[in-house]
């Protein structure tokens, strides 16, 4: 089984309420690590301007780039279920290593502010998820923008699209996300 997120982005208002209860629950200090991002997409000019929001948690790729640039293995894929955790006490920390941050196109893995800090990322809210809870981000969306479970339920539910406004589709990492992505007015497009 590989588990997966499900992002609506025409339902995201840009909040950032699931940054924050990511931040909380999982105690990461304010500053530059950051688990879950949200991203603001801007296009077109008056007097049709378009804007849209794209969350990027890890998106526990079914073929990660990290796992084999990290030269401590410190990050693993857990064969139960596809999410890719890091062993922060194996890794080499930012100021020895950071190649995790530099294979991974999404930006997934996060170092905070002190001192050769370790790398520490989305881990799928796995004490959450074990308990049959989902991943706090989701909980706490109010828009009700983000969902996660078996590739194959959100697929079932929400359809196959991989593509969204400010996102692209890494066919060989094959990143575990389901969209609905929000459309473009034809003159934003051209």
């Amino acid at each position: 089984m590989q588990l997966a997120f499900y992002f609506d982005q025409t339902r995201c208002t840009g909040c950032y309420t699931c940054v924050v209860a990511c931040k909380d629950w999982h105690d990461v200090p304010a500053g530059p690590a950051s688990w879950m991002r949200v991203s603001t997409i801007e296009k077109g000019r008056y007097p049709e301007p378009f804007v849209a929001f794209l969350v990027t948690p890890c998106y526990h790729c079914q073929e990660p780039a990290c796992v084999p640039a990290c030269p401590v293995g410190a990050i693993t894929k857990r064969a139960k279920d596809g999410i890719v955790i890091v062993d922060r006490e194996a890794c080499l920390g930012k100021d020895s290593c950071q190649l995790c941050l530099e294979a991974c196109p999404y930006g997934a893995p996060q170092f905070g502010a002190e001192e050769n800090a370790t790398m520490q990322k989305c881990d799928f809210c796995l004490e959450r998820w074990e308990e049959g809870k989902l991943p706090i981000c989701v909980a706490g969306c109010p828009m009700r923008a983000l969902d996660a479970g078996p590739v194959s339920e959100m697929e079932a539910r929400y359809g196959q699209v991989r593509r969204a406004v400010g996102f692209t589709y890494d066919e060989k990492l094959r990143p575990s996300v389901v969209f609905k992505p929000k459309p473009e007015p034809a003159a934003v497009q051209r």
